[in-house]
C-alpha cells in the first residue's frame, strides 16, 4: 500500500483499498444501529488526516472525541489486524480541535443572518411558500437600506418594521400580511428558546480553521459535538452542515483532479438534511455535490439506510459501505433489495442474503478505482482504529481544547452595529428631538397620515421593549435552554 492509498478493511488476506484520488468523489456509510457505522467513520477519518487532508465530522452519539488519543491493544484488535494483515499497524492520536455551537465542549460555531440566507432560514423555520416569501422581502429590504442582520434580534427588528409599514411597502417588495409576520415571528422563539441565539452572531467561523495542518503535515480533525444539537433542534443541525457546504463550494479554489481532497467532510445523521426540504432546496443541493468535488471536497455521508439519500445524490457517491439491515417487514426486505443494486455486482456474492448475516464491524464495500469505475461489492472486516474507541474524559477534553490555537479566537463575542442597534438609535434621537419640540395648542381635526420613517422608529421601540422582556425571561429560564447571552 502506498502513501496514497487508504486500507479500509479485509478478510483473510484480501484487503480493500481506496485510493486517495478517490477521495473528492464522495461516499455513504449506511447500516442500523449498532453494526459499526462509527467505527468506520473513524477508520476513514483517520486515514484521511494521516494523508494530509483535513477533515470535518460532527459527533452525534457523543463517542468520537476518542479520535483525539492513542488507541490501546485489546486481543480482538490484534486478531482483526492478523486477519487483515495489516504490517504497519501502530496506535496513533489525531491532531483535532473541538468545536461546539453551544460552546460547552468546544469553540463556539458562528454565522449571521445574513451568511445563511433566506432559503436556508425559512428551511430552518419550516415556513409555506408565503412566509418564505417575506423573508426573502426582509432581506431585500435590508440590503437596500444598508442595514445588517447578523443575529435574531436584528432579524426580529426588520420584521415588526416591515408589518407596520406594509402598505408603504406593497408596491416595491410584494403583499406583507400581519398574519405572516406574526406565523414567522413565532416560529423565532421557539428557536431561540432551542438555543438557536448562540449560533447567530460575530465572530462568525472563518472556514479556513477548518482547512489546516499541523506541523507533521497531519490534517486537523475538525469535530463538532453534536450530542445536544440533534436532540434541541435537529433543523438548525441540517441546516448549519447545508450552510457549511455551500460556503465552502463558493470560496474554495477549483483544483481540478488532485492526488488527494483538500478537504473531507462527514455528515452524520444524513437522513436530517433532506427531510421536509423544499424541491428547490434539495436540487441546490444536489448541484453542490456533484460541483463541489471540483474543489477538491469530498463529503460522506453516514445513515442507517443510503435510500434515506436522494436518488441523484447518491449515483455520485463513489465509496459504499453497507453494514448490516435487518429485514423484519416486507418493507424492510423491499429495502435491503433496493440497496443491494446499488452495488456492482460480485458473482462470489449474494449481496441481498449478506446484508442480513453481516456481524458488527463486517461490512459491504465498493470503492472506485482509478479511472472512476467501482470496484465489485467485496464482503469484508472494516479495520480497527488507531486512535481511542469512545469518548474521552471532560478532563482531557478540557485539556486538549485549552491547547488549541483558536482558543482565543472565538470566545468573545461580538455585537457591532446592525439593524437592532441602528434602529435603537434612531428612535432615541426622535425622543430627544419631541421633549425639545415646543407643545402644539391646538391639534388639526384628524389623524395625521404617519410617514415611513415615524412607523419605522415606533416599530423599533416596540421591538427593542419586547428584546428587553425577552432578555429578562432567559435570566429567569436561561438553565433550562442553554443560553449564555
Amino acid at each position: 500500500m502506498t502513501v496514497k492509498e487508504m486500507l479500509i478493511g479485509g478478510q483473510e488476506g484480501m484487503q480493500v483499498i481506496m485510493d486517495a484520488a478517490m477521495g473528492n468523489r464522495h461516499g455513504v456509510i449506511s447500516g442500523a444501529t449498532g453494526t459499526g457505522k462509527t467505527i468506520t467513520l473513524q477508520i476513514l477519518a483517520e486515514s484521511f488526516s494521516r494523508l494530509g487532508v483535513p477533515v470535518f465530522l460532527a459527533d452525534i452519539k457523543g463517542d468520537l472525541s476518542g479520535i483525539a488519543r492513542q488507541g490501546e491493544t485489546h486481543q480482538k484488535i490484534t486478531e482483526r489486524i492478523e486477519n487483515i494483515k495489516i504490517s504497519d499497524f501502530n496506535f496513533q492520536a489525531n491532531p483535532t480541535v473541538f468545536w461546539d455551537i453551544f460552546a460547552k465542549k468546544g469553540h463556539p460555531v458562528r454565522a449571521t443572518i445574513s451568511d445563511l440566507g433566506p432559503l436556508l432560514i425559512s428551511h430552518m423555520l419550516e415556513l409555506n411558500d408565503t412566509q418564505t416569501g417575506i423573508v426573502y422581502s426582509c432581506f431585500k429590504i435590508a440590503d437596500d437600506e444598508g442595514l445588517l442582520l447578523l443575529d435574531l434580534k436584528d432579524f426580529r427588528s426588520m420584521l415588526s418594521w416591515m408589518g407596520d409599514n406594509a402598505k408603504e411597502l406593497k408596491t416595491e417588495y410584494g403583499n406583507i400580511s400581519s398574519s405572516s409576520i406574526g406565523a414567522i415571528q413565532r416560529r423565532l422563539l421557539v428557536l431561540d428558546e432551542q438555543g438557536a441565539s448562540e449560533f447567530f452572531g460575530e465572530p462568525a467561523v472563518q472556514l479556513d480553521d477548518f482547512c489546516r495542518t499541523d506541523f507533521s503535515g497531519n490534517g486537523v480533525i475538525s469535530l463538532l459535538d453534536a450530542t445536544i444539537l440533534t436532540q434541541k433542534s435537529p433543523r438548525l443541525y441540517a441546516v448549519f452542515l447545508l450552510w457549511l457546504l455551500s460556503e465552502l463550494y463558493e470560496n474554495m479554489p477549483e483544483v481540478g483532479d488532485a492526488d488527494k481532497p483538500k478537504l473531507v467532510l462527514f455528515f452524520d445523521e444524513a437522513h436530517l438534511l433532506f427531510e421536509q426540504a423544499p424541491r428547490v432546496l434539495v436540487d441546490k443541493i444536489e448541484q453542490i455535490v456533484r460541483l463541489i468535488r471540483s474543489k477538491g471536497v469530498g463529503v460522506y455521508f453516514i445513515s442507517q439506510s443510503p435510500l434515506d439519500i436522494p436518488e441523484d445524490i447518491l449515483g455520485q457517491l463513489g465509496l459504499k459501505v453497507q453494514h448490516a439491515l435487518r429485514a423484519y417487514t416486507p418493507k424492510d426486505k423491499k429495502v435491503i433489495k433496493a440497496v443491494a443494486d446499488t452495488f456492482r455486482a460480485n458473482p462470489k456474492l449474494d449481496v441481498e442474503q449478506v446484508i442480513k448475516e453481516l456481524q458488527t464491524g463486517e461490512a459491504l464495500v465498493s470503492v472506485l478505482n482509478k479511472d472512476g469505475s467501482p470496484t465489485p461489492v467485496e464482503r469484508i472486516l472494516i479495520k480497527p482504529p488507531q486512535s481511542q474507541m469512545g469518548a474521552v474524559t471532560e478532563e482531557e477534553r478540557e485539556e486538549i481544547i485549552s491547547r488549541s490555537p483558536y482558543k482565543d479566537r472565538y470566545d468573545q463575542d461580538i455585537d457591532r452595529e446592525s439593524a437592532y442597534e441602528i434602529l435603537k438609535t434612531r428612535v432615541e434621537k426622535a425622543e430627544l428631538e419631541e421633549s425639545k419640540a415646543p407643545k402644539a395648542k391646538s391639534r388639526s381635526r384628524g389623524r395625521p397620515r404617519q410617514s415611513a420613517g415615524e412607523a419605522m422608529l415606533k416599530s423599533a421601540a416596540r421591538s427593542i421593549g419586547s428584546q428587553i422582556g425577552r432578555q429578562i425571561i432567559r435570566g429567569i429560564m436561561g438553565s433550562l435552554f442553554g443560553g449564555r447571552r
